[in-house]
């Protein structure tokens, strides 16, 4: 009888105790929650980090259009959705977004991966005068923004950044070489990887300004995961633009890359088949002995 009694009442003091825990985890919880500053208020920090390389707020047109007043001249909705799946948007035809495209250098605008919560908070922070921080109860004093400053011109080595994107120069910062991942049909060889675009003629695509912008801050989603802490210095942005606009100005895309992957493939073929031969030279030998003994 007391071992039941000892039993209920350890079960009790079991459930008082996790009821008491939940409480505390529930009232952590809503605490956190309430105390949490609204999403607004992160807008022009998001602005900053995936915006701020490709648009301006008044500042004149870089690789995309310049944002001031964006929201007054696209619809609210449209801009939710162009900013949520600008890929998506462009593969499905829409108008707006085509037109933009071609406008621009057919450089689309990237998929950049952002919540509902940033796409809205971003959004507030395009309609604040002048894309300052979202309107709240109290009237913010409005101060004016400067015009943005001309960028910074540096003389690159087209040399330099030509073995910077091949990798036999190394990045200051340890990323890893252009190469790896893009081609450009001056290289010689199989001219790179294929992961990302050919880039024989990126400084026709972005112009001066949008190239230097691009190389930068990388702005593309797979380049931020990759040079998220490890950014070109502005010397070695500028070499590879310099060997960018070298390579632009070649005529067409050259067919080095095909060939010698055509003569590569034949030698190869070739040379296998050689090997083959010299290793296998006595493979019937064990057959056909025993077969003329018999």
């Amino acid at each position: 009888m007391k071992g039941k009694m000892y039993s209920r009442r350890f079960l009790l003091e079991q459930t008082g105790i996790r009821t008491i825990v939940a409480v505390l985890i529930l009232a952590t919880f809503l605490v956190q929650v309430s105390a949490a500053p609204p999403a607004d208020g992160d807008g022009e920090a998001i602005f900053q980090k995936s915006c701020a390389s490709c648009h301006t707020i008044g500042g004149g047109p870089l690789i995309g259009p310049d944002l001031k007043d964006v929201t007054t001249i696209r619809d609210v909705d449209w801009l939710t959705r162009w900013i949520s799946a600008p890929d998506k948007m462009l593969a499905e035809g829409d108008p707006i977004a085509t037109d933009l495209l071609q406008e621009f250098n057919n450089v689309p605008m990237p998929n950049l991966g952002l919540s509902d919560a940033d796409v809205a908070a971003l959004i507030a922070y395009l309609q604040a005068p002048a894309g300052g921080s979202a309107a709240t109860g109290a009237q913010p004093e409005v101060i004016s923004q400067p015009e943005a400053p001309a960028p910074v011109v540096l003389l690159g080595n087209a040399d330099s950044g030509g073995k910077l994107f091949a990798g036999e120069f190394k990045f200051e910062n340890g990323g890893p070489a252009c190469m790896s991942c893009h081609s450009v049909d001056s290289l010689s060889g199989l001219g790179g990887g294929s992961l990302g675009p050919n880039l024989t003629h990126v400084y026709d695509r972005y112009g001066d300004v949008g190239l230097s912008a691009a190389l930068t801050s990388l702005p593309f989603p797979t380049m931020q995961g990759v040079f998220a802490d490890k950014p070109l210095t502005e010397a070695e942005a500028a070499d590879l633009k310099e060997f960018f606009y070298q390579a632009n100005l070649s005529k067409g895309d050259s067919p080095v890359n095909t060939i010698w992957f055509a003569i590569i493939g034949v030698f190869g073929v070739m040379a296998f088949l050689i090997i083959t031969q010299i290793i296998w030279i006595k493979r019937l030998d064990g057959v056909r002995k025993p077969l003329v003994g018999r």
